[in-house]
Parts: C-alpha cells; sequence; structure tokens
C-alpha cells in the first residue's frame, strides 16, 4: 500500500500492518476469536523478509506473554494480542513486565464472559485492565479505540508511551471493532531502530557489554521489604506523572448539554446515535469518551459534571467504568448506568428511553 492510501479493512488487520509499519520487533502471540487475525495478517504479510520483524505463534498465551518479557528486556519494541480468555492467562507475566519496569504492547479485543462465555463483542475487562488483574500495585497504560483507524493509530501511540514511561501499555478494544471493517489510513513506515539506537535510547536494556556498558540486571524481585517499599514509590510516583501528562478524552456536543453520556469504544459510537435521536426530541445531551481508560479523565468529568442534571455511563457490561465515574463527580450529581450483556451490543433507541426517564 502506498504512503497515505486510503483502504478498506478489519480492525485486526490494521493492528497487524501498524505493527509492521511503526517499527516493531518482534510479536508473540496465540489466536483466539474474535482477533486471530492479528496474527493471520501477520503470517500472510511476512514481515521477516522485509523489515525483519519476528513472529512466532507461541504454545499459548503464558507462552507468549513471558516470550514478550524477553523481548522487552534487550529494549525491543514487542507486542502480543488476545482476547479475553487468553488475556486472563496472561495477568502474571503483565504484572512482572509492571514490576520490572519493561515497555510493551498488549492488545486485547474483548468477548464476553465470565468464563468461555461468547465469542461476541464485551467490555467486560475494564476493571481487569485499568484496575491491575495480576498482582501488587501497578497500571497499564490503557488506550481504548473507538474506530478501525484509531486501532492502526494506537499501536504507534502505544508504543511511544510505553517507552517514554518503561510501563507496559495496553489497546482495549472489543469484537466489534476487531471484526469491522472501515477506511483506514495506515501510518508511514517507521525503520526499526539498530542496535546502537536501543543502546543509547535504553541504557537499562540487557544487550550485552558492548562499548564498555555496565552489565544490567532486570527483575521484578526484591527479598528486603524496605528495598521494595523504595521500588514501589518510585513506580507509584511515575504513574503519578502519567496521569499528570497522558490523560486523553473526546467531547462532542457538550457545550449547551444538559446530561451527559460517558462512554468508551463500541459504546462511544453508540452514543454519538444516542445523542442525534435525543436532541431531535429535545434533549440536550453530550458525549464525554475517554481515549485512555488510564490514566482516566476524571477531573473533565467532574468538570462537566458540575453543570450537568445527569450523568450516564453506557458500557457493554454489568457496569464498571461507572463506579469511576461516580467517583470523579464524587456524588454531586446523579451517575446510573445502562448496558447489555453476554455480547449484546445496545439498540440507541433503548438507551434513548433510559435518558427520557432520567429527565422525568
Amino acid at each position: 500500500m502506498a504512503e497515505n492510501e486510503i483502504t478498506l479493512m478489519k480492525g485486526n488487520e490494521a493492528i497487524a500492518h501498524a505493527a509492521i509499519r511503526c517499527g516493531c520487533d518482534g510479536y508473540f502471540g496465540y489466536p483466539i476469536t474474535p482477533q486471530s487475525e492479528v496474527l493471520e495478517t501477520l503470517a500472510e504479510q511476512k514481515p521477516w523478509e522485509t523489515t525483519g520483524m519476528v513472529v512466532v505463534q507461541a504454545e499459548s498465551e503464558v507462552s507468549s506473554i513471558n516470550m514478550v518479557y524477553g523481548g522487552a528486556c534487550t529494549g525491543k519494541r514487542v507486542m502480543t494480542s488476545s482476547s479475553s480468555p487468553g488475556v486472563s492467562l496472561m495477568q502474571e507475566g503483565i504484572s512482572y513486565l509492571a514490576g520490572a519496569e519493561l515497555p510493551a504492547l498488549v492488545v486485547n479485543v474483548q468477548r464476553g464472559g465470565p468464563g468461555l462465555g461468547t465469542i461476541q463483542p464485551s467490555q467486560a475487562d475494564y476493571f481487569q485492565t485499568v484496575k491491575g488483574g495480576g498482582h501488587g500495585d501497578y497500571r497499564l497504560i490503557t488506550l481504548a479505540p473507538a474506530s478501525v483507524q484509531e486501532m492502526a493509530d494506537f499501536v504507534d501511540l502505544a508504543f511511544e508511551l510505553a517507552f517514554r514511561y518503561r510501563n507496559p501499555a495496553m489497546i482495549l478494544s472489543d469484537g466489534a471493532i476487531g471484526q469491522m471493517m472501515e477506511k483506514v489510513v495506515l501510518p508511514p513506515f517507521k525503520p526499526r531502530r539498530t542496535e546502537e539506537q536501543i543502546a543509547k535510547e535504553c541504557p537499562w536494556a540487557t544487550i550485552g557489554r558492548k562499548g564498555g556498558r555496565k552489565p544490567n540486571i532486570i527483575t521484578s524481585l526484591e527479598l528486603r521489604s524496605e528495598e521494595m517499599e523504595i521500588n514501589n514509590l518510585r513506580i507509584q510516583a511515575k504513574y503519578r506523572e502519567i496521569e499528570k501528562k497522558e490523560i486523553r478524552f473526546e467531547e462532542y456536543k457538550t457545550d449547551d448539554a444538559e446530561y451527559l453520556i460517558v462512554a468508551f469504544g463500541s459504546a462511544a459510537r453508540i452514543a454519538k446515535k444516542v445523542i442525534a435521536i435525543a436532541r431531535e426530541q429535545g434533549i440536550k445531551v453530550g458525549l464525554l469518551r475517554p481515549i485512555t481508560l488510564w490514566p482516566f479523565p476524571s477531573a473533565k468529568i467532574a468538570e462537566l459534571g458540575q453543570r450537568m442534571k445527569g450523568i450516564l455511563t453506557l458500557e457493554i457490561n454489568a457496569g464498571q467504568m461507572v463506579e469511576d465515574v461516580r467517583l470523579a463527580v464524587e456524588c454531586k450529581v446523579p451517575v446510573q448506568y445502562f448496558g447489555r450483556l453476554g455480547g449484546i451490543i445496545p439498540e440507541p433507541e433503548e438507551v434513548v428511553e433510559v435518558l427520557k426517564k432520567m429527565v422525568k
């Protein structure tokens, strides 16, 4: 595909193409519906013949996340992708990545649960992702795309943020965006970094003692409690810096709104149709779409909440983000939740009926 060429592809395919173009060094994954096209597309494109990118189908999700850990230790741009049950299996490795302060990318194309659940789309991994699904006090930089274009755009952004803060990042998508086809402009090709560039940009990496470098030991283990507390305090300070600098969100028709919908990903797309219908019926409603689920745009929601009569969170789960919205507004404005479960995507008309009840 030529530079700036508009093409039609699935969200999962966009992830794969963007990974190749943004200088990714290695992908380690395992197939699972509804994200298997990521690995399949990489296999079709054979980037090892063009950019030298390594693509490995691991024997399991546990293997793949530990391969990511190994690659990240060397300062390489490495990633994996999976869907909800598979990401559950990766939680220990994700915690290790965060504890060792290693940059890496994990893509979760969510499906319904609990358990094996369904292969249909869901947003029920919100808690797992933004609250820390593994052990310990850690956070994942989390980007929530709402289009195929953002699936492509967020790959390079996720790597950029992961390396800036030496912290794993996640693209939290869902089966609807992963499987839908839309027009997309893929990012321009970025060459993979040379060994010299990695040595300069990642002085912490384990790349040997070239050029008089001292040996680096990367671990998340510290048996002395006092030292482990120091490690945790340093990491927590880094998280505060991320919360200060990296919050991203989209506002839509909030200038004159009396009611606010807060939604991310696929639910935010539905919310825009809800707003169109509701405004035709005289209900002034707007949308706040968190693009970063962590760090969460709590301050912006609190600011908007000061002039709203009510807030509705629209989610494809049993109500998870609603807790963070309520915390943001400190119970100063009524916050309700509406969502569907089991892979069912809410219809705009049923959400409008909920808004009508809020107005009454």
